[in-house]
């Protein structure tokens, strides 16, 4: 798909922003994690196959780099809220949960009905299935009165994207927006928290497509977002924990009496003064947050990195600023002898952030995160896609967990009936055995170690040099 961000794009921009604050305001809809969270995030193929949650794990990551947290990934694709109801005590209490994010709609609400006969009487009945199927997982939440229960609407089926090949389910997101109000009226009742996906998104698309009717953040099936969509949900959960305004770290210093005028979350020490410039010891208590350029994930197109044309990420909440006051004409940037850049005097009085240069040294040392964070993403893959094989094909047969020649028997008579559970024979093959499953285990142990002795970030040498 073409995105057009043309002449008007400062104007969307400016208006995406005024949308999103009336849609998530600055007040906490959802309160941070803290140490120790063990974080499950239950949900269907969004949840399942995609990077929202670990795109959120990677800001705490990089802010915190002391704070032990943990993601857990409790998707399974295709399910709806009853399907969830059976697998709660095997894959997500078992995960013993503090805090337990819940979402589903997608799959409840139903699909191609609607563009057929009595499509109002199909959406009645879906969302009256989906309500008694989630008064059972409403129950069962209510054992768990130590676990921090977080309700989320669906984001949304996209309805008004222009997509070649792909006409859209009339009124299948109005009966989404049925199931996000019962899932509000619970959380109200039991005092848990709620978070909507699905209104804000929609405002998006809209917006944008305005300007560009192909536009979606909602991916091109209207269903599953791609990697900037999931970024896009990444950053409108982080706005609803109130992190908007949180800097990864802020300097100011006055070169004139060379001293630190102003810091924030990060020290500044050894300021010297040299006949062609200044430079200055730099220690920051979080790293930037990276952006992956990279179509991550299976059938992706499109790069975490290209939210930023949608929502003001790296404004609101990825910022470094170099701020120095006091200089006259222009002046080379230097961080551990590495070159970074040239502005003028203007330029540092303004401030710099440092967060939009990926060639800095504690930018590269943050992408060694992300790319730590993305492995471990992908073996749990792994994991969920034994999940599925489990809890959509073995369950019903009444053969779950049993991991035996005979499942592997089972299996084989229905795989060429069906092709996703075809596809995931082979990984099944492997997962049945336990040795298997701790060594894909050990393996996220030792990437989880890894990203721990990365984060901490390191004390940098900054030189300004003038340019003659």
């Amino acid at each position: 798909m073409k995105k057009n961000y043309s002449t008007s794009w400062c104007l969307v921009i400016s208006f995406s922003v005024l949308l999103l604050n009336g849609f998530v305001g600055k007040a906490q809809q959802i309160t941070p994690f803290k140490q120790g969270d063990r974080v499950v995030f239950l949900g269907n193929s969004i949840t399942d196959g995609g990077h929202y949650h670990a795109y959120i794990w990677l800001y705490y990551m990089t802010r915190f780099p002391n704070m032990n947290l943990e993601f857990l990934n409790a998707g399974i694709g295709g399910d709806k809220a009853s399907d969830m109801v059976k697998r709660l005590d095997g894959d997500v209490f078992s995960k013993k949960p503090t805090v337990l994010v819940s979402t589903f709609g997608m799959n409840d609400s139903g699909y191609f009905e609607y563009n057929e006969s009595e499509p109002e009487k199909f959406a009645n009945e879906k969302v009256k299935e989906s309500h008694d199927a989630f008064k059972q997982l409403e129950k069962r939440f209510k054992e768990l009165p130590k676990t921090r229960i977080v309700l989320v609407g669906s984001s949304p089926y996209d309805e008004t994207a222009m997509i070649a090949g792909n006409t859209a389910f009339k009124n299948k997101n109005k009966a989404m927006l049925r199931i996000v109000d019962f899932q509000k009226q619970s959380a109200q009742a039991n005092k848990w928290e709620f978070f909507d996906y699905n209104t804000p998104i929609t405002a998006l698309n809209k917006q944008f497509q305005q300007t560009d009717p192909e536009f979606t953040i909602s991916g091109n099936d209207r269903i599953h977002p791609d990697n900037d969509g999931h970024m896009v949900m990444a950053y409108l959960f982080l706005k609803a924990q109130g992190w908007v305004g949180q800097k990864v770290a802020a300097m100011s210093l006055d070169a004139k009496n060379m001293k630190a005028s102003a810091v924030e979350n990060c020290k500044i020490s050894n300021i010297k003064k040299a006949s062609d410039g200044m430079s200055f010891d730099y220690l920051a208590g979080s790293l930037p947050y990276p952006l992956d350029t990279v179509a991550r994930g299976w059938g992706s197109k499109k790069s975490q990195f290209m939210a930023t044309k949608v929502v003001p990420f790296m404004e609101e909440m990825n910022q470094e600023l170099l701020t120095v006051k006091g200089l006259e004409g222009s002046y080379q940037l230097f961080i551990d002898e590495e070159t970074i850049g040239t502005w003028s005097a203007a330029d540092y009085e303004k401030g710099i952030n440092l967060a939009n240069l990926n060639q800095t040294p504690q930018y590269q040392q943050a992408i060694r995160i992300m790319h730590l964070n993305e492995e471990r993403w992908e073996i749990e893959r792994r994991f969920r896609d034994y999940a599925w094989v489990q809890y959509n094909f073995f369950q019903p047969k009444g053969l779950l967990d049993a991991n035996n020649r005979k499942a592997i028997e089972v299996l084989d008579q229905y795989k060429e009936k069906d092709g996703w559970l075809n596809a995931k024979r082979d990984l099944y093959s492997k997962a049945m055995f336990p040795e298997v499953r701790k060594a894909w285990q050990g393996e996220m142990d030792v990437l989880l170690a890894l990203i721990k002795e990365t984060g901490h970030p390191l004390k940098r040498k900054f030189t300004l040099v003038k340019v003659s």
